[in-house]
């Protein structure tokens, strides 16, 4: 039982890290910026929904994706690894990609799809994120990760929902630096995750 628990608390924090909903909020209000409430609502609802859509087929189907490219755990690890301290280390530098750049987009509610669903989201380091939790796990671990990324999807939407008066409370500076916490966090959970592979690699597991 407090194997399940640390397990969970571990899968939350790893996702809370990579999806950063309190960072992403501040996107969310720069894509939706004059929108109407109601076109805003279904934007952050279809989002969130198609996140979660996707990052559970990954986590289902991982492993049979994992066979039909003949990918091994140990280089999924290494590889996956390496992107998530990437991208840590790029929310350390105050770097940002360009779709979360976005300054000016047409309201039109595709863009729950992408860039709000895909990438940012449900991006390559959620996914990896995802997949690298249920790698050699039981299916209880399975089902918590989905539930988990079901909660956190849930948080995002609650917190995209309340996304300006939380900016007006808090302030951008405060969001700036919880992000460069999350970035620590996820580079720190892509160097584990290096560790582990090369560890798996060479059969020094203990």
């Amino acid at each position: 039982m407090d194997n399940l628990i640390t397990f969970s608390i571990t899968v939350f924090t790893g996702f809370f890290a990579i999806t950063n909903p309190i960072s992403n909020m501040t996107v969310f209000l720069s894509l939706t910026q004059g929108a109407d409430e109601e076109t805003k609502r279904d934007i952050n609802k279809r989002a969130n929904i198609i996140a979660f859509v996707i990052v559970t087929v990954f986590v289902l189907l991982g492993k049979y994706i994992f066979e039909l490219f003949n990918i091994s755990i140990p280089a999924f690890k290494i590889t996956g690894g390496i992107l998530i301290f990437y991208i840590g280390f790029d929310m350390l530098q105050s770097k940002q990609s360009n779709i979360k750049s976005l300054k000016k987009v047409q309201i039109d509610e595709n863009i729950a799809v992408s860039p709000l669903a895909i990438p940012i989201l449900a991006g390559p380091g959620t996914i990896v994120t995802a997949m690298n939790f249920v790698s050699n796990v039981k299916p209880i671990h399975v089902f918590l990760v989905i539930a988990i990324f079901g909660c956190m999807s849930l948080l995002t939407y609650l917190t995209f929902r309340l996304s300006r008066y939380i900016v007006k409370l808090v302030g951008y500076n405060v969001i700036a630096v919880i992000g460069k916490i999350m970035g620590l966090i996820i580079a720190i959970i892509g160097t584990g995750m290096i560790i582990e592979g090369i560890k798996l690699s060479f059969n020094l597991m203990n």
